[in-house]
């Protein structure tokens, strides 16, 4: 298949271009830049701008775009450009997909979709919950539209917690751990929806390839882990005690709603779509996970 990849130089896109590529997929890859390669296209999505013939042939186009939501405190315009990172490039590439007659697109989403769902399991039937994560998860899926109308199977990509040797969570929290300071945040009830990177890249392939698979697709792994029992793990993992718990106001003091939203509460999300259509995870256990991204 020829497919378009945006958001191609993340971790979760340079790791999938790799993998259609050994899977003998043709790839080309939207850049913001002038592009530098043979497999490069220009675009400029706050202009509404892609490089012309970028879509001729194209079998399906793959959505990765949005600025980080964790590396920086909710300000107000911080809020703003998560959401027009996403909303806007999906809107612009939903429109190319709709006028070429592209018949896929795949495009990024959350479970951040369901709010939080205490210990109540979320399928890909589960209504949208509150915050702002759920909202910023409903426009990005609306952005989609035009390509829904137009035919294309459309396919939305709710990722969980992705765990990879390459940085992402992990980078953040093993540092923490193996220098003893990774404790269970808050009650460390709440649903952490881990998936491998292997996974994550596996199942976006396995939506590409298998042209039964549309609307929401749960990106997660198979068994969900409250924060403690992630914690539990990462710990052992990397040859590290526990450390003393952070307290829920000590959170919210220092990360205000962010930190709220991040941290105290989770989604015990399933991917019930992607079990039922043949899915075999590589990783079935968070344990599994993180051996595999920590080399243990």
């Amino acid at each position: 298949m020829r497919v378009v990849i945006a958001g191609s130089s993340g971790l979760i896109g340079t790791a999938l271009v790799s993998d259609l590529r050994a899977a003998g997929h043709d790839v080309l890859r939207l850049v913001r830049r002038t592009p530098a390669a043979p497999d490069e296209r220009g675009w400029d999505p706050p202009a509404g701008r892609v490089d012309e013939g970028t879509f001729d042939g194209v079998d399906a186009v793959i959505n990765l775009n949005g600025v980080g939501i964790a590396d920086r405190p909710w300000s107000g315009a911080r809020k703003q450009l998560i959401r027009d990172s996403r909303t806007v490039p999906t809107e612009v590439l939903a429109t190319a997909v709709a006028e070429h007659r592209v018949p896929a697109f795949l495009s990024g989403s959350a479970v951040g979709y369901y709010g939080d769902t205490g210990g109540r399991a979320a399928d890909e039937n589960t209504p949208s919950g509150s915050g702002f994560l759920a909202e910023i998860c409903r426009e990005w899926e609306a952005a989609t539209q035009k390509a829904q109308d137009a035919g294309a199977r459309v396919v939305l990509l709710r990722t969980g917690l992705v765990l990879s040797p390459a940085g992402g969570l992990l980078g953040t929290l093993r540092p923490l751990f193996k220098a003893f300071l990774g404790g269970r945040l808050g009650t460390g009830t709440q649903y952490q929806p881990w998936v491998s990177l292997d996974d994550e890249v596996g199942a976006i392939r396995f939506a590409l390839e298998h042209d039964t698979v549309s609307g929401p697709v749960n990106l997660t792994g198979p068994t969900p882990v409250t924060n403690a029992q992630f914690t539990r793990a990462l710990a052992a993992a990397v040859g590290r005690p526990t450390s003393i718990p952070v307290p829920a106001f000590a959170i919210k003091g220092v990360f205000g709603t962010m930190g709220e939203e991040m941290l105290l509460i989770g989604q015990r999300a399933v991917p019930a779509k992607l079990q039922a259509a043949g899915y075999q995870f590589r990783h079935h256990s968070v344990t599994e996970a993180l051996a595999a991204a920590i080399g243990t």
